[in-house]
């Protein structure tokens, strides 16, 4: 007998939320796209599915927002900026760290983001839940009319008239019928990286011995066999607290994010391998003698999956030309960071000389048209963050924290625009919206 592979399953379930908007994702793209259209007067919902807002800054743990600005201007004006500000303001910057207006990095303290993100989004009136995972949406012609969510008191609808994909991984706009791409051509996806938290690091020892954070002493572990994969790819430690250690080390390669079964094997290698980092830092590098793991992130660093394709893919060649957009919804600045999908040491070379080439001088910036917000062939959704319309390339560059600010407050507004006008998502004034975008301390030059 034939084993039956497939089961129909039916339910009649409540439609618990009808909203304006409905923002799926509460990361700092979903996030920053719910709280600008709260502020404008709209309904919202967001379903996130972790335990907080921040993504991958606070339940990924990643250490560090890479900059907001390009040297010369604040290029994550609006929420980018206020985030930033409020940080500062709360004393949760790392104890390095050096309030300066143009290239702006900052170490994450994450608890303290988690507190900002709460204070924020209960102050502006949005409804959201956590632990509420999307899992399915449904439309007809090009419009999306509900959403399905499954939280522990079981599964729910929501309908809403606009919809923003904040998943990160397009889960949202490719259910609905988007089309997309995924890595290079041969379907390699960069590979993630399970982020940590250690404690006990001499930090004046580590800044006083020359021999940094990250990979200086690779060599030496590889020859001594320390590593079970010869991953000569090491970001480093961060500096988050006086003692405290986030630690972006380590990658697991062949990980598709969007299939659950390729994730539980990712991050099962990546707890298994934190012991090796942890001899490596002990035995090779000054300062961390005594440290000690406090804990992995709750997710896997992932820096790619889908990338929706809309109206307009942002590419290499914008990036090398400093492009600039009649629809400009943000300028951006980070260089092209593709870190290499296998370990060998052709990829990591390659990588390197992208890395090394392919970054902007003091002031300088790419344009963001609107256009890759809208994904082909829906009407009544928009995607921000990492899933944007780009070419590998840019996703190299837009897929940080503060690039995921500017798409996400645009689409916010963008959709909070498209209920008060009663129109589709390219039915909007574009000259109106970048106006608004500015009222909000949005970096358009150009329009």
């Amino acid at each position: 007998m034939t084993p039956v592979r497939s089961v129909s399953f039916q339910r009649t379930i409540p439609i618990r939320h009808e909203v304006d908007v409905f923002v799926a994702g509460g990361g700092p793209a979903g996030f920053a796209a719910a709280l600008v259209a709260a502020r404008q007067g709209r309904r919202v919902y967001v379903a996130e599915g972790t335990a907080c807002f921040g993504g991958m800054g606070t339940s990924g743990l990643v250490p560090a927002f890479m900059q907001f600005g390009d040297g010369e201007h604040f290029d994550a004006g609006g929420v980018g900026r206020e985030i930033y500000d409020r940080l500062w303001d709360m004393d949760a910057a790392g104890p390095r760290d050096k309030r300066d207006f143009g290239c702006c990095r900052l170490s994450i303290r994450v608890e303290a983001l988690k507190r900002l993100y709460d204070l924020i989004a209960e102050a502006s009136g949005l409804d959201f839940t956590f632990h509420t995972q999307l899992i399915a949406v449904e439309g007809t012609d090009g419009c999306a009319t509900h959403a399905f969510c499954f939280g522990k008191s079981g599964l729910f609808a929501v309908r809403a008239k606009l919809f923003v994909d904040g998943t990160g991984d397009g889960d949202l706009a490719a259910w609905a019928g988007a089309p997309f791409a995924k890595g290079d051509e041969e379907g390699r996806m960069m590979p993630g990286t399970l982020c940590s938290l250690w404690a006990d690091v001499d930090w004046d020892t580590v800044h006083k011995s020359g021999l940094g954070a990250g990979g200086a002493r690779l060599k030496e572990a590889f020859l001594d066999e320390v590593f079970s994969v010869e991953d000569r790819h090491l970001p480093g430690m961060w500096c988050v607290g006086e003692h405290v250690g986030g630690g972006n080390i380590g990658h697991t390669y062949d990980v598709d994010g969007t299939d659950e079964r390729s994730l539980t094997k990712a991050l099962v290698r990546g707890r298994k391998r934190m012991v090796e980092y942890e001899r490596y830092y002990k035995e090779y590098m000054k300062g961390f003698e005594k440290m000690e793991l406090v804990g992995t992130g709750a997710l896997l660093g992932l820096r790619e999956t889908r990338r929706i394709l809309g109206d307009y893919v942002l590419s290499l060649k914008d990036f090398k030309s400093r492009a600039v957009f009649d629809d400009e919804i943000g300028r951006y600045c980070y260089p092209v960071d593709i870190h290499a999908s296998s370990p060998d040491e052709e990829a990591f070379d390659q990588f390197e000389e992208e890395f090394r080439n392919l970054r902007y001088e003091k002031g300088e910036s790419y344009g963001i048209p609107y256009r890759i917000l809208t994904p082909l062939g829906l009407d009544n959704v928009l995607v921000a963050g990492r899933c944007v319309s780009s070419d590998r390339y840019i996703l190299g560059s837009i897929r940080v924290m503060p690039g995921c600010y500017i798409t996400g407050q645009a689409a916010g507004m963008a959709a909070a625009m498209a209920v008060e006008k009663n129109t589709s998502t390219r039915g909007i004034d574009v000259k109106e919206l970048q106006e608004r975008l500015k009222e909000l301390g949005a970096f358009l030059p150009n329009a």
